[in-house]
């Protein structure tokens, strides 16, 4: 058959074709087709089947179903750069689809040196666009069709080079045009050499784009594709983004959590041993930072209590930054009452009863004797409170060994209502890492959670508990 040429139609029928195609979600070619298709299908309702009509009943349930189907998504448009991290652009479109998202992939020239068109394609399950002079889509501006026929522009990765582009507002190609043309949310994955990103041209640029109005996630520190190269520059890996994406998409039901206050505790404490020297473990506070991030996206009004960490403040968090376990308890009865509590600090069991006030220093005589005291028990102290105790309180165990086991007699002698337990063994990666696999532990269940991003596993928690507490949508 051949092909049709919508430029012969008139005026008039190619405005109705573009109004119904963006009603439906689908380019003006993939329009054309599904009004064949069911112009075809009311043909075999008049015309009895024959070997030699031409007529075929698509007997595919699925295929029939995906237009109508992906028409009710939320859609997002994303614009894959040219990076080595591109080929973890594939992993986010299927991690997106599991979200029962929508996505239509747009390619920069540089991206295709890594990644294929036709692997986008097949996995977002529709055509990926590359060329702002497409004839088969610019007879209808497709590039404004890309722009505005979408919920949001996802950026990932995005080089150094397309930042800047964005920032001076450049739009030389697909891309960049979309980009410049598109009035919905846009959400950028930065990826590229630390220098790079370290490099004042970079700051400028992304300090601008924050200004007008554009989401950031990321980069996160790691190493890099080069070798011998690490530090921050490395894309967020698929199922942040994808999180991030969700909760950007569907601000309905991520505002459930809307005038209740909640206080957090996140990060380790130091305990002065003297002046240079302290106790203290591991913990990162990604873990807390991350709980009070997806909280306050959900709404709430949120106070984060801090130990010594190396993370940025999250967005639209009230940060209050300690050093000691005394001092967090005593922020922590400060900022009471609250709704909730989560307890995710990993607090200093003890500390040096009588700390130095000068630099301790090694002698003759041997090791100096370091006398330890318990520090107060912050999660019980809240737990147990007559007055002004939230109405949950939630306490963090992290355990080597004997897990659930521990955490459960934790439950039950601190008296909070709810424990997460997670492994913190060496072999697991938790303590510094970007994942983490949790149990939900209650007075009546164990609730296990299979491994997760710590933004997932802290999206999964304040979901939970915007259920418990019966907060609507």
């Amino acid at each position: 058959m051949a092909s049709l040429t919508v430029r012969q139609l008139d005026d008039a029928i190619k405005a109705r074709l573009r109004l119904r195609a963006a009603k439906s979600g689908r380019s003006v070619e993939d329009e054309v087709r599904v009004i064949l298709r069911e112009a075809a299908d009311s043909l075999d309702a008049l015309v009895p089947r024959s070997s030699g009509s031409g007529l075929v009943q698509d007997s595919d349930p699925v295929r029939r179903t995906r237009s109508a189907t992906s028409s009710k998504l939320p859609r997002v448009t994303l614009i894959i750069g040219g990076g080595i991290a591109a080929y973890k652009a594939l992993d986010l479109i299927r991690r997106l689809k599991e979200r029962a998202i929508h996505v239509r992939c747009v390619m920069t020239r540089a991206a295709q040196q890594f990644v294929t068109p036709l692997t986008a394609s097949a996995l977002a399950d529709e055509r990926c666009y590359t060329d702002l002079f497409d004839p088969q889509s610019e007879f209808d501006a497709g590039h404004i069709r890309l722009a505005r026929d979408t919920d949001l522009v996802v950026v990932a990765p995005a080089t150094a080079d397309l930042l800047a582009k964005m920032a001076q507002g450049h739009a030389d190609d697909l891309a960049t045009a979309i980009l410049l043309a598109t009035d919905k949310p846009i959400l950028v994955a930065p990826a590229m050499n630390p220098l790079m990103w370290n490099n004042a041209a970079t700051k400028r640029n992304v300090a601008q784009l924050a200004r007008d109005g554009v989401s950031f996630i990321g980069p996160n520190a790691g190493e890099m594709a080069e070798a011998n190269e690490a530090g921050v520059g490395r894309m967020s890996e698929p199922a942040e983004i994808a999180a991030f994406a969700e909760t950007m998409l569907r601000p309905i039901n991520s505002r459930r959590l809307a005038g209740k206050k909640i206080l957090i505790t996140a990060g380790p404490t130091h305990e002065p041993i003297d002046p240079v020297r302290y106790i203290a473990n591991r913990s990162s506070g990604k873990q807390g930072y991350a709980i009070a991030e997806a909280a306050a996206r959900a709404g709430a009004d949120v106070v984060l209590i801090s130990g010594p960490v190396d993370l940025d403040d999250p967005a639209g968090v009230q940060v209050i930054r300690v050093e000691s376990a005394r001092a967090m308890l005593a922020q922590v009865e400060k900022s009471l009452p609250a709704d909730i509590a989560i307890f995710a600090a990993a607090v200093a069991d003890w500390r040096v009863a009588n700390a130095g006030e000068q630099k301790i220093k090694k002698t003759q005589s041997g090791l100096p004797k370091l006398d330890l005291t318990e520090n107060p028990d912050i999660l019980a102290a809240v737990s147990k409170l007559k007055q002004n105790r939230p109405k949950l309180v939630i306490g963090f165990a992290a355990e080597t060994e004997n897990l659930i086991a521990n955490a459960t007699a934790k439950l039950k002698r601190k008296g909070c209502d709810w424990i997460v337990a997670n492994d913190v063994s060496p072999a697991s990666g938790v303590m510094g890492g970007d994942r983490n696999t949790v149990h939900i532990i209650s007075a009546n269940e164990t609730e296990s959670w299979p491994v997760m991003s710590k933004d997932e596993v802290a999206n999964a928690l304040v979901k939970r508990i915007a259920d418990a507490t019966g907060a609507k949508a």
